[in-house]
């Protein structure tokens, strides 16, 4: 079995657009790579994307107001996915919030796809009429910081299904 080598930042040249309804077949790996595993801990299986409290992120994509997303493509491949689903779940704050989503592919971390994801679907969300987006992210997830840098302030605070303390988090959106 052969090892995967990282890429360096040099390789890294992704292109950032609008999700397109060809993307959704994807969002089933991005939804699992979005699960926040703490240091030292041991992955979920990924049947756990089939709990009803997480597969309500991606179940029937494109069909409910909110759907909308950006997508990472390099090399014809897409590394990174941002959506966003008006459903009642962990960030849900009102029915006119879509909820966001996000998640990188592990070898295509820390390159500053995730940013260039959120910045474009936050133009798409704005285009549609949107004026605010929210998520839910564990307290001691590092990607609160993330979060922060990119305008979201905290909202208030939720137990997740599995006892977990998350911030919830809503960002405006502006004209």
């Amino acid at each position: 079995m052969s090892m995967k080598k990282a890429p360096t930042s040099l390789e890294v040249n992704a292109k950032v657009r609008a999700m397109r309804e060809s993307d959704y077949e994807c969002l089933s790996e991005f939804l699992y790579q979005a699960i926040y595993v703490p240091k030292d801990a041991k992955p979920p299986p990924r049947s756990v994307i089939n709990d009803p409290e997480i597969f309500v992120y991606i179940k029937d994509f494109g069909t409910l107001p909110g759907d909308l997303g950006a997508v990472a493509v390099q090399n014809g491949q897409v590394v990174g996915a941002a959506w966003t689903r008006i459903i009642p779940a962990y960030g849900h704050v009102d029915s006119v919030t879509p909820e966001l989503a996000i998640s990188v592919l592990p070898e295509f971390r820390n390159y500053g796809i995730g940013s260039k994801m959120m910045k474009k679907l936050f133009i798409v969300l704005r285009e549609n009429g949107y004026k605010q987006t929210s998520l839910s992210v564990q307290k001691d997830n590092p990607a609160v910081r993330f979060y922060q840098r990119l305008g979201y302030e905290m909202s208030g605070e939720r137990f997740d299904h599995a006892g977990h303390e998350d911030y919830l988090m809503v960002k405006e959106l502006g004209p």
